[in-house]
């Protein structure tokens, strides 16, 4: 699922070459978070980041993020943690729930480690705009939430 990069390049004062990254993968909608962690991989490595120094995690689903991105960055050697996920409405109140539980824990987890925990998690009303955030014509958000990762520790 090619798509165009969509943040480019970021001018940072650090050297990134040295920094650690986590990317913490949802298993649920695979084929949208395979993307969108092909995306975040570009998005560091093309901005100096050594493929070495880029740790991938998964978790069955979106929910589990908040707990797979705090024990992430909760690691002494890891410089930021970047959670991706995909969650896509249903005919259920889940969805909902889901998103809500997801961006409040990924915040704590930033919050508690005073480190960057990304959201890099889609909540799109059907599979089609996730594929369109995924490499699509939209752009991949994968590599946004990279470029938000990268942004923050030049912070």
């Amino acid at each position: 699922m090619a798509g165009p990069l969509t943040s480019g390049k970021v001018k940072s004062k650090i050297d990134l070459s040295k920094k650690k990254f986590a990317i913490v993968v949802a298993e649920w909608n695979e084929e949208i978070t395979e993307a969108l962690y092909e995306g975040a991989v570009a998005g560091l490595t093309g901005n100096g980041v050594k493929k070495s120094n880029i740790v991938r995690k998964n978790v069955p689903g979106s929910f589990e993020l908040s707990l797979g991105g705090l024990w992430m960055a909760e690691e002494k050697k890891i410089d930021a943690v970047i959670c991706l996920g995909c969650v896509i409405q249903g005919d259920t109140p889940h969805f909902d729930y889901i998103c809500q539980a997801v961006a409040y824990g990924v915040t704590e987890a930033g919050l508690k480690t005073r480190k960057p925990v990304i959201f890099g998690v889609l909540t799109t009303l059907n599979k089609q705009q996730a594929l369109d955030r995924a490499g699509g014509k939209l752009g991949n958000k994968g590599e946004e939430a990279a470029i938000t990762a990268i942004k923050m520790l030049d912070f």
